[in-house]
């Protein structure tokens, strides 16, 4: 690209460093225990214990709801006479109609 060339020193000369390969000592400090991470055991126990105390919460917060909808349907008074019957027991039937063709057809 350009005409111009790099000058060369051969005449550098490279100084060597002698090294004596001791260890460099850094402050001395007692070693610390590693900090163990929890047993799988506790880690267990806690979530049992968190998911028992949420089903606890819900089951309280259910029985509330409904205890609150049956004052309620209580203060109501029944509106017909046949309301006021007290009833002893309820059937379901489940019927099964079949149709049947007449023969020849």
């Amino acid at each position: 690209m350009s005409d111009v060339e790099p000058i060369v020193d051969a005449t550098v000369e490279v100084e060597e460093e002698t090294v004596e390969g001791l260890p460099v000592l850094a402050d001395v400090r007692p070693i610390e225990p590693a900090v163990r991470p929890p047993l799988p055991a506790v880690q267990a126990a806690a979530a049992a214990a968190t998911g028992f105390v949420a089903g606890a919460a819900t089951v309280a917060l259910v029985r509330r709801h409904s205890a609150r909808k049956l004052a309620r349907a209580q203060r109501r008074m029944p509106r017909r006479p046949i309301d006021m019957l007290p009833v002893v027991g309820s059937r379901t039937f489940l019927v099964d109609v079949h149709m049947l063709a007449k023969p020849g057809e």
